[in-house]
């Protein structure tokens, strides 16, 4: 059995996803401490600027190639995207000792306030609160977006609440909403120091 990566061994944190169903192919590649560059396509434009923001401002290399059954609808591309998205990181973030576990970020864009808490726990839960008055963002069907993020939760087995505190906008109050969630996202995956390689938990566990 092979031991998973570690923050204590300083490793490359990386993953390598290919996830492929009747409904979609997803092929992700993910850096963690990387320089936020992103090549992503998913078919969808506006899902694909919030991926390359989440790139850029959680400092990670992420490529994203999805290809899915949008003449159905968006709904297998957009969940199964936040699926290898979360898969992803639980697998470059290893045994997870030595990172700081939790993150979180407030994020003004424009008029629009959001805020984002990230912890890997373990233990997945999404606790969203994004309520949008149009039906879509740009080319994105806006009911899409908690599936996404309730996704990404369960497969990184991590505690994610996100909300939009306010805002006019419809765009920037998702825009702003990726930018916090990258955001606590980095703080939450950053090494720590102090813990010099220990798991972040009492437990012994996560």
């Amino acid at each position: 059995m092979t031991r998973p990566p570690s923050a204590k061994t300083g490793g490359a944190r990386r993953a390598r996803i290919d996830r492929s169903t009747r409904e979609t192919q997803i092929a992700l590649r993910l850096a963690l401490d990387g320089r936020g560059r992103a090549q992503i396509s998913t078919g969808i434009r506006f899902l694909d600027h919030m991926l390359e923001l989440l790139a850029m401002h959680g400092g990670f290399d992420l490529e994203l190639r999805a290809r899915g059954d949008l003449d159905v609808d968006q709904h297998h591309t957009v969940e199964d995207a936040g699926l290898a998205l979360g898969e992803a990181f639980a697998q470059a973030l290893g045994d997870k000792r030595g990172i700081r576990r939790a993150g979180y970020f407030l994020m003004p864009m424009d008029e629009a306030l959001a805020l984002a808490a990230v912890d890997f726990s373990g233990r997945p839960k999404a606790v969203l609160r994004l309520p949008l008055r149009v039906r879509r963002v740009g080319d994105l069907d806006a009911e899409l977006l908690p599936d996404f993020f309730e996704a990404f939760a369960m497969a990184a087995r991590a505690n994610l609440h996100l909300r939009m505190a306010y805002g006019r906008n419809s765009h920037h109050k998702v825009e702003a909403a990726f930018k916090a969630f990258a955001r606590a996202l980095r703080a939450a995956c950053e090494r720590d120091p102090r813990l010099r390689g220990r798991l972040p938990s009492t437990k012994g566990l996560l």
